[in-house]
């Protein structure tokens, strides 16, 4: 990845997740990170264990969360890491994790949305919902909104400052081309149109982020609601589906894209950095904040996707 110049944060697209955090203590604070098992999530969580975060991975499979754990216990002997199992594509799993997680008694400062899929064939979930927008974006709108409360409580009792974080791509951006279709998203229209399910998962985690920020800011309530992307990384786990081709493309075009390191900058820097503090319902590129689609600021269309996700996951 070639580097560029520094944005107003003073970091930028070659800045690593460990740069971004340097100097950063987060001793006391607690954090989920979805998806943690490989890739960007695998190194937000190390990163984060690093500056003292006691970090709870909520991976679907656990026994790679559970060897990244160790991998990190064998770098850093100090870092407080937890694996708990967590099958965003499915409401009774994420039901589960949050009533496991309560339970714990441990607290939450930081929920970060992380994990992500694309597949190239037509799936439904658990639920009969097409997987991606189910895994992507439901399963995290349901999992925030059952931890809700759990971070009001950690901010009203420590008064610090909360953070949600939704992971995002550039993607969201090409959903203009076809029209926004939320409401049709079960329509098994072929390949070209797992794509906008793909893009339009990805447009509603900015869409989420924005309206709980707006609905937090409303409540008066110290916690932050942001979303981001972050860049093409080329180790990144989530195309995995589709097999060698996408292996062999990204192996080709390695050099242009960020590595692990880069590509878990920009959430490591939401999650932790002083200078995101009171910043909500932004979207943020190298570790930067950065402006989204026009359909990404669209506030009737996020409004929308809350009524419209509520309903999908309301029992």
């Amino acid at each position: 990845m070639w580097p560029f110049r520094n944005g107003s944060s003073g970091f930028s697209s070659s800045s690593t997740a460990e740069k971004v955090t340097q100097g950063i203590d987060g001793t006391g604070l607690t954090a989920i990170v979805t998806g943690a098992s490989s890739g960007i999530g695998a190194e937000t969580t190390r990163v984060l264990a690093l500056r003292g975060v006691h970090v709870i991975m909520a991976v679907r499979n656990v026994s790679a969360g559970r060897d990244v754990k160790e991998a990190i216990l064998k770098e850093i002997p100090t870092a407080k890491v937890d694996v708990m199992e967590l099958d965003l594509s499915s409401f009774s799993s994420v039901r589960k994790f949050a009533s496991d997680f309560h339970s714990s008694g441990l607290p939450l400062n930081i929920l970060i949305n992380n994990a992500g899929i694309t597949i190239p064939n037509f799936k439904l979930s658990k639920d009969n919902i097409e997987l991606q927008f189910a895994t992507n974006h439901l399963g995290h709108f349901l999992l925030t909104n059952l931890l809700l409360d759990k971070m009001k409580k950690t901010t009203s009792e420590s008064g610090k400052e909360g953070r949600i974080v939704n992971v995002s791509s550039a993607a969201h951006r090409l959903t203009c081309r076809e029209g926004i279709r939320f409401e049709k998203i079960n329509d098994p229209s072929g390949f070209g149109k797992l794509w906008l399910a793909h893009m339009e998962s990805k447009l509603a985690n900015i869409l989420h982020a924005n309206e709980l920020a707006r609905r937090l800011k409303e409540e008066a309530v110290n916690i932050t609601a942001n979303s981001l992307h972050p860049g093409g990384v080329a180790t990144t786990n989530i195309t995995r589906h589709h097999g060698i081709f996408i292996a062999i493309l990204k192996t080709l075009i390695r050099f242009t894209m960020k590595n692990v390191h880069q590509g878990a900058a920009t959430t490591c820097y939401v999650a932790l950095h002083p200078q995101v503090k009171g910043v909500s319902g932004e979207y943020f590129v190298d570790s930067n904040v950065s402006k989204a689609s026009s359909e990404g600021r669209d506030m009737d269309l996020a409004k929308k996707l809350w009524d419209f996700s509520l309903n999908l996951t309301t029992p």
